[in-house]
């Protein structure tokens, strides 16, 4: 009696490289956003009228907006988030040109395996060339057209808010935790986005 065929074992079972290193990048960022938020203070708090008085004088508000940054730091990068947020709302071109230069960078590099070359029209091109047109394209869009204007703008409102609340809140009801470990809140983000960029790094620098 003859044996049976082998079953034929697919090379393809497992997920690409860059599949997984962009599930683990989303997945380790959205955990630290959660953290992140989960930390910020309450916006009553916040927002509590009693508690605002005008500086004395110059030195007195820089001393103000240095304790409560340390205290609402949470809170003021979301107003920040929410000041970039709004304004790109507001253009929905820019949006998404900003959409479409995030994505050919994550797409076309960074998490693009590189045993695939990229073919357009029948040309494949390198990853030197895909790099320095990326980067062109970055240049051409943030510091030539007016979507660099936009996120200046927002960011310079969000820091005008962030400022004056912190000049004229008092902190003196403020407890601030000197025990409290330098990782978290929004470092914490950072630190998580930084490990994921050293688990990718490898993969991109063989490209460079």
């Amino acid at each position: 009696m003859a044996a049976p065929p082998p079953l034929p074992i697919s090379a393809d079972s497992q997920p690409p490289i860059a599949t997984t290193a962009f599930r683990s990048f989303i997945s380790r960022l959205s955990a630290s956003i959660r953290l992140s938020l989960s930390q910020r203070r309450p916006w009553l708090e916040l927002l509590d009228r009693s508690s605002f008085s005008r500086p004395d004088s110059l030195s007195e508000a820089a001393s103000r907006i240095r304790r409560n940054y340390s205290y609402f730091r949470i809170n003021y990068l979301s107003l920040l988030a929410l000041s970039l947020a709004f304004s790109l709302l507001s253009h929905p071109f820019s949006l998404l040109v900003l959409l479409s230069l995030l994505a050919a960078w994550l797409f076309l590099y960074t998490f693009r395996s590189s045993d695939q070359p990229l073919v357009i029209a029948g040309r494949a091109f390198s990853d030197r060339e895909i790099l320095g047109i990326l980067v062109l394209s970055t240049i051409i869009v943030v510091f030539l057209t007016s979507v660099g204007s936009l996120l200046i703008s927002a960011l310079l409102v969000g820091l005008a808010v962030v400022c004056a609340h912190g000049a004229f809140r008092m902190p003196e009801d403020l407890f601030l935790d000197d025990q409290e470990p330098l990782q978290s809140g929004f470092l914490s983000l950072i630190s998580g986005a930084a490990n994921t960029a050293a688990a990718v790094a490898p993969s991109v620098a063989s490209r460079v």
